[in-house]
């Protein structure tokens, strides 16, 4: 089951699996969520993420790379590399 992102999730948190804020859902596009990564997030949860440093402002969030969405926040896997 794939998470199909609204409007509605605008603004919620993206937090890892041990609820660390990684970023926050900025824009919605067809369906996808476009994060905007905390400034503090290290290197390598980005590379986790699939998120290179390509000068961008937000981030594509990958399917896979989704655990749940609740109300408040967007939850992610606990291995984030094996869904890449």
């Amino acid at each position: 089951m794939s998470p199909q992102f609204t409007d509605d999730d605008i603004g919620k948190r993206v937090v890892n699996a041990d609820g660390d804020e990684v970023g926050m859902v900025a824009a919605v596009e067809h369906g996808t969520a476009h994060v905007e990564p905390d400034p503090g997030i290290t290197d390598s949860i980005k590379a986790r993420l699939g998120w290179s440093g390509s000068g961008e402002d937000t981030y594509p969030l990958q399917e896979e790379a989704v655990s749940r969405v609740t109300d408040d926040e967007i939850r992610l896997n606990q291995d984030l590399s094996s869904g890449t």
